[in-house]
């Protein structure tokens, strides 16, 4: 068991902080893996009405670690971030985020899947896949064409081009963006809250609803993306990148 994942419950709700600030809150394979269990524990909990996901009111998370991708790279689809990304798309559960500072890679596609994101207008959203030698996850191939058109996601994904949590929150990949970072983790937490008391299982059919037009398409999708992920790594370009990254940190 790591502290760099910090579970909290109170009442019906259960918040999940990223908490590694030396890195960043950089997410390793046993980070990765504790939030699968979590998010898995939470749906399977009568108890449990909403998931909060944060990071500290100035850094979210910078995206996989890649020292640890380097030393222990993905092998399958059973590979703790794959493991992660299944149960936050299989949970029925509301999942809310509250993001301020650096969203990069992992950090930006996961907000995606989330019901709610609570944004910091100064936020900083990167995917570089293309940059290290790798590809788009997590189904942000499918998504943010569908959701920005082609010109505009092209821009973030073949270029890896930055945003702000304001532009996240006009593209309508948050759903607002605050003054602070601070002010974004508290609305975050005051909308959580409030499902405390709604009927919890209007919440999740209705969620089901919404999710379930594209559902099997999405799996698909997050299903050739990680196995093309997993052959990038490997690629001599990945590593070039990877390792020169290291190099410059």
């Amino acid at each position: 068991m790591t502290d760099a994942i910090l579970q909290q419950r109170e009442r019906g709700l259960l918040t999940l902080q990223l908490n590694r600030p030396d890195k960043k809150n950089a997410l390793t394979r046993a980070m990765y893996t504790q939030l699968a269990e979590a998010l898995e524990g939470a749906d399977a909990d009568a108890d449990i009405r909403c998931v909060l996901i944060q990071g500290s009111s100035e850094c979210f998370t910078a995206g996989n670690d890649i020292g640890d991708f380097l030393e222990q790279p993905l092998s399958d689809l059973d590979s703790p971030p794959f493991h992660f990304m299944k149960s936050l798309i299989n949970c029925r559960k509301p999942v809310i985020a509250a993001v301020a500072g650096a969203a990069v890679g992992i950090g930006t596609t996961l907000l995606l899947h989330c019901d709610l994101v609570y944004i910091s207008r100064d936020a900083r959203l990167r995917m570089p896949f293309v940059n290290l030698g790798l590809c788009p996850e997590f189904g942000s191939s499918l998504i943010l064409p569908r959701l920005l058109g082609h010109a505009k996601a092209a821009e973030l994904l073949l270029l890896g081009e930055g945003f702000t949590g304001e532009q996240a929150a006009a593209w309508g990949i948050a759903t607002e963006a605050l003054g602070s970072g601070e002010a974004a983790l508290a609305k975050a937490r005051a909308m959580a809250e409030r499902f405390e008391d709604l009927a919890p299982g209007a919440v999740q059919v209705t969620k089901q609803l919404m999710k379930s037009v594209d559902r099997e398409q999405l799996r698909q999708v997050i299903e050739e993306e990680g196995a093309l992920f997993t052959q990038r790594l490997r690629s001599p370009e990945a590593v070039a990148a990877l390792s020169a990254f290291i190099t410059r940190r």
